[in-house]
C-alpha cells in the first residue's frame, strides 16, 4: 500500500502547480458567433442517419399506402396534418438536440493563471479533468466520445449524435416525446387499416399489390410497436431526473481526477487528533500499545478513498518516525 509523503500535502496546500498547469495548453480563442456544434463520430451519425430514414419511412407508408388511397378525405386530411405536423416537431427537435452545446467546459481552462484567478477559499475544492485539461465545474463529466467535460451530462445518445447535458435536455426530452406521439399514432392508423382492408377488397386499399402492403405495414408496426416502448422508457426517465434534479450518471468524483484542497485534510486531521488525546489523556500510551502501526494497518484495509483524516494522520507520523 503506497502511503502519501508529507511533503505532497505542503505541495497541494501552496502550490497551485499540483494540477500540472503547465502541462495544459491554454484554451482556444472562441470561432465566430454562430459556429455550429457538431460531434464527428461515425457511430452517431450512422444512427443519426437511420432515425432520419425510420421517420421519413414511416411518412411514406402512412401517406401513400394508408391516406392517400383511402376514400375518407376528412379521415385522410385530418390524420394526414397530425402525423405530418408530429413528424415535423421530431426531426426539429431531432436537429436542435443534434446541433446544440450540450454544456461544453471549455478546453484547456487548468492554466495556472486561471487557478490563481478562482480566489478559492479555505476548504473548496477545484477538480481538474486528466483528460481534457479543463477545471470542472460541479456535477460535471467527461465524455469519451465528445472528449470534453460536459456540465450536468446525463449520458451520451448515439441516436441523436451528442451528449444529453444542461444545454440540450429539453430538446431531447422533446424529441422522445414527439417519437413516441407519431409511433401511437401510426400503429392506430395501420390498425384501422387492416380492420378496413379485412372488411373490402384488399386491391381497394392501396395503390401497391396486396402483398407489398402487409409487409410495408408489418414492417411499420413493428417500427412503431419498438420505438414506442423504447422513447416512452427514455421521457419517462428524462423528465423523472428533470422533477428530482438529478442525471444518471452517480455523482461521484470520478477516477483519475486532481483535486487541490487548501489546508483541509491537516486541520481536520489534527483536531480529531486533539480531541482523542483530550479524551482519553493518554497520547503517549495509545501510540507505545499500537506497536507503531498505522490505525488503517491495526484493522481490515479500507480502499485509500475511505481513509479517514484519522488516518491519513497515522500515517504521517509514521513517515516522521521513519
Amino acid at each position: 500500500m503506497m502511503l502519501i509523503p508529507t511533503h505532497h500535502f505542503r505541495d497541494i496546500e501552496r502550490k497551485p502547480e499540483y494540477l500540472q498547469p503547465e502541462k495544459c495548453v491554454p484554451p482556444p480563442h472562441h470561432g465566430p458567433v454562430g459556429t455550429m456544434w457538431f460531434i464527428r463520430d461515425g457511430c452517431g451519425i450512422a444512427c443519426a442517419i437511420v432515425t432520419w430514414f425510420l421517420v421519413l419511412y414511416a411518412e411514406f407508408v402512412v401517406l401513400f399506402v394508408m391516406l392517400i388511397p383511402s376514400r375518407d378525405y376528412v379521415y385522410s386530411v385530418i390524420n394526414g396534418i397530425v402525423f405530418n405536423l408530429l413528424a415535423f416537431l421530431a426531426l426539429a427537435s431531432h436537429c436542435r438536440a443534434m446541433l446544440t452545446d450540450p454544456g461544453a467546459v471549455p478546453k484547456g481552462n487548468a492554466t495556472k493563471e486561471f487557478i490563481e484567478s478562482l480566489q478559492l477559499k479555505p476548504g473548496q475544492v477545484v477538480y481538474k479533468c486528466p483528460k481534457c485539461c479543463s477545471i470542472k465545474p460541479d456535477r460535471a463529466h467527461h465524455c469519451s466520445v465528445c472528449k470534453r467535460c460536459i456540465r450536468k451530462m446525463d449520458h451520451h445518445c448515439p441516436w441523436v449524435n451528442n451528449c444529453v447535458g444542461e444545454n440540450n435536455q429539453k430538446y431531447f426530452v422533446l424529441f422522445t416525446m414527439y417519437i413516441a406521439l407519431i409511433s401511437l399514432h401510426a400503429l392506430i392508423m395501420v390498425g384501422f387499416h387492416f380492420l378496413h382492408c379485412f372488411e373490402e377488397d384488399w386491391t381497394k386499399c392501396s395503390s401497391f399489390s396486396p402483398p407489398t402492403t402487409v409487409i410495408l405495414l408489418i414492417l411499420l408496426c413493428f417500427e412503431g410497436l419498438l420505438f414506442l416502448i423504447f422513447t416512452s422508457v427514455m421521457f419517462g426517465t428524462q423528465v423523472h431526473s428533470i422533477c428530482t434534479d438529478e442525471t444518471s450518471l452517480l455523482e461521484r468524483p470520478a477516477r483519475g481526477r486532481d483535486r487541490f484542497p487548501l489546508r483541509t485534510q491537516q486541520k481536520a486531521a489534527s483536531s480529531q487528533r486533539k480531541a482523542l488525546e483530550t479524551s482519553t489523556g493518554r497520547s503517549s500510551t495509545l501510540r507505545s500499545s499500537s506497536s507503531s502501526l498505522p490505525c488503517h494497518q491495526r484493522t481490515p484495509r479500507p480502499s485509500p478513498r475511505q481513509w479517514t483524516p484519522a488516518c491519513l494522520c497515522c500515517a504521517l507520523d509514521a513517515l516522521s518516525q521513519g
